[in-house]
């Protein structure tokens, strides 16, 4: 067993939970039950990870059998590092009719004939996406196992996820991607996260979605909502209005559980209206973003509405993340000082409690950029 082989065996073993080991370790497949049986999980890592580097030698196991463990263990916990959305673009007739296999050959095939040095491992989930493990390599060097890049598509969709991406071999993923599925070209989807389900939920519209209805209907409050308030007092004074946000917040991010995002992006281009005369006075708008973060973006903006802390009804431009599906969104002629998609930015940073639990909700105002007009000497 070379170096490379046994580090990597190291790492991987580093990264997966000890409860975990074993479970991950029978899915693997590769071990029998009687090897599986002479490992003592409650040892530590380092005794462990030697036990399996034994029997890794004695069978003649490589990167290659070790590289499939690891790509298990990031298929069941997908949330590590920053994964990216991506469009591809104008279909060909047959785009819907590449199969598996097919898919597997064309996209091996091109990769291989743009990068001489490339490992590529295919693995097919339960929910019918195709993972794909790649370790780059150079023109005289082995491919890198310890900086991989993993590739997620759905076959008879439009939508790839990727996770650690080189700018210099993007290109020729676009490529090889582009080319296996049928498409001619591919984009961003200005969309990205470090929860992959939530972007591929709120890409795919696998969640429970809300239609605009002219004549809504009354939503029930929850009892859950109802217990919160322990004041008979405040009880009585917010009854009224109380069940009417949650209609409204309800009525425009749903009522299921929605997609996990954890920011939304918004570049405005915008005039202040405030007691700084410098800014009010002048008459051409400044540029500048707002970001919007939280564990649970989409959660906590419509915990915001329905608790009063944003005003109500909840405008579109506050929902876009959902009917968009993006997270970085272009809005002018917008006041800043009045927010117009919301009062979201009422409290600078803090923590939103809910009834289920608390989200983290912070706004932070950035790039402000104003244009200036140069002046003859």
């Amino acid at each position: 067993m070379d170096d490379v082989t046994r580090r990597l065996l190291q790492r991987i073993v580093r990264r997966i939970p000890s409860q975990m080991l074993r479970p991950m370790l029978e899915k693997w497949g590769r071990l029998q039950q009687k090897q599986l049986g002479s490992i003592d999980f409650s040892l530590p890592k380092i005794a462990i990870t030697e036990h399996l580097l034994s029997i890794c030698q004695e069978k003649g196991w490589g990167t290659k059998h070790i590289t499939e463990l690891e790509l298990l263990y990031v298929i069941d916990n997908p949330n590590v590092g920053l994964w990216h959305a991506f469009q591809l673009v104008d279909p060909e007739d047959d785009a819907l009719m590449v199969e598996m296999m097919q898919f597997k050959e064309q996209f091996k095939s091109n990769l291989n004939k743009l990068v001489q040095n490339v490992s590529i491992k295919f693995k097919k989930h339960t929910d019918e996406a195709i993972w794909i493990r790649l370790a780059w390599g150079e023109s005289f060097s082995k491919p890198n196992h310890f900086t991989p890049t993993f590739v997620v598509h759905h076959l008879q969709s439009s939508y790839v996820f990727m996770n650690n991406v080189n700018s210099k071999k993007k290109p020729l993923l676009y490529q090889a991607l582009v080319l296996a599925t049928r498409y001619q070209s591919i984009k961003h989807a200005n969309l990205s996260g470090r929860k992959l389900h939530g972007i591929r939920d709120l890409l795919m519209k696998q969640y429970e979605q809300v239609f605009p209805s002219k004549f809504p209907s009354h939503i029930p409050e929850r009892t859950e909502d109802k217990e919160k308030a322990n004041n008979p007092l405040i009880e009585r004074e917010q009854s009224a209005s109380s069940s009417n946000r949650l209609q409204l917040a309800c009525e425009a991010f749903g009522e299921g559980k929605l997609p996990e995002i954890q920011s939304a992006v918004y570049r405005l281009e915008t005039k202040f209206r405030g007691q700084s005369k410098n800014m009010a006075q002048s008459k051409e708008p400044f540029k500048c973003v707002v970001t919007f973060s939280s564990t649970n973006l989409l959660e906590s903006l419509r915990n915001c509405a329905s608790s009063g802390i944003a005003s109500t009804p909840v405008v579109p431009s506050a929902t876009h993340v959902t009917y968009i599906c993006g997270c970085v969104y272009g809005l002018s002629a917008h006041p800043f000082s009045r927010v117009r998609f919301g009062t979201w930015g009422v409290t600078p940073k803090g923590t939103l409690q809910t009834s289920a639990q608390s989200y983290p909700f912070s706004v932070f105002a950035v790039e402000n950029r104003r244009r200036r007009r140069s002046h003859p000497e």
